[in-house]
């Protein structure tokens, strides 16, 4: 190691940090550290990593149209005629449809994440906080979505707004924020009669700027590393909305909708149904390996 590296780890690394900005950046050298030493996080982070990949360049890449149909080559095997992955029952390159399908993917998640962690957030810091009649209108309204299995009011609420990817984005929307704001409520009572809390009233803060500037902050990384591992079961939602043809609509390469394709012809032509399988398998992994790597980092209790 240089000197020049070897002085900027001490200088991150120190115990008496001269400044905040320090201290900051001395707590997410250690994170990274930790993260570092996790092979199933980093493993989980390259693919979150290609899948943002696939979602910027993908569709400069695939080989084919994603929706033009070529009947006389329909149900190639892998391989045959320059489609590596095959093609479907309608002769669509399979590896072109996977390509395009990965921005969907992570627009549904990102978009649902967007909406149900500051949602869940507000939710649950507010409960917490204020306490009395208003934690407990709040906590049975999450009560009451939590009383519903995630799919089957997912697919309520596809049925009552229609098919489509933006209802299918809101459906899952309200049946994902509960456990979110249990989690921030849950955080939100071991802190909310703390010192500072107590030292932030006596100034003359209101409940709103304490929630916001105090408490919600504290709450971030808990919902934070939730969202991570929930996002296998957003894209394993979405992809079970676009199997039963509630999501994504035709043409769109939708990945559980090219699963629903192919169950037609899994038995003869694997491959059709096979690949989208094992590209939802894949990215849900990921997603999983990550959120446990960062569950790792983010743990106040960890080892610093």
């Amino acid at each position: 190691m240089s000197p020049q590296r070897a002085g900027l780890r001490a200088w991150l690394l120190s115990e008496a940090p001269a400044s905040r900005g320090q201290a900051r950046l001395g707590d997410l050298y250690r994170s990274g550290l930790r993260f570092r030493r996790n092979p199933l996080a980093l493993a989980g982070l390259i693919i979150i990593l290609l899948l943002l990949l696939i979602a910027a360049i993908g569709p400069l890449l695939a080989p084919f149209s994603p929706t033009d149909q070529a009947l006389d080559l329909r149900l190639l095997p892998p391989g045959a005629e320059g489609h590596w992955l095959g093609t479907d029952g309608l002769g669509r390159d399979i590896l072109s449809r996977l390509l395009h399908g990965g921005r969907i993917t992570l627009a549904v998640v990102v978009l649902v994440a967007i909406i149900v962690a500051p949602v869940g957030l507000l939710i649950g810091t507010v409960a917490g906080y204020a306490g009395g009649l208003i934690d407990s209108v709040l906590m049975r309204l999450t009560d009451i979505f939590l009383a519903f299995p995630r799919l089957i009011l997912a697919l309520a609420l596809v049925a009552a707004l229609g098919p489509g990817i933006e209802n299918a984005v809101i459906a899952i929307a309200l049946t994902t924020w509960p456990p979110y704001a249990r989690i921030a409520r849950a955080e939100t009572l071991t802190i909310r009669n703390s010192d500072f809390i107590a030292a932030a009233r006596l100034q003359g803060a209101s409940p709103a700027r304490i929630i916001l500037r105090q408490v919600m902050p504290l709450c971030t990384s808990s919902v934070i590393v939730r969202v991570t591992l929930d996002m296998a079961g957003i894209i394993l939602t979405a992809a079970g909305l676009g199997f039963l043809g509630l999501g994504a609509q035709p043409p769109t390469p939708e990945w559980g909708a090219m699963v629903a394709d192919g169950r037609k012809y899994l038995l003869d032509h694997w491959w059709v149904a096979t690949m989208p399988g094992l590209a939802i398998f894949v990215v849900a992994l990921g997603f999983n390996l990550l959120g446990d790597g960062l569950r790792d980092v983010l743990d106040p209790r960890g080892d610093r």
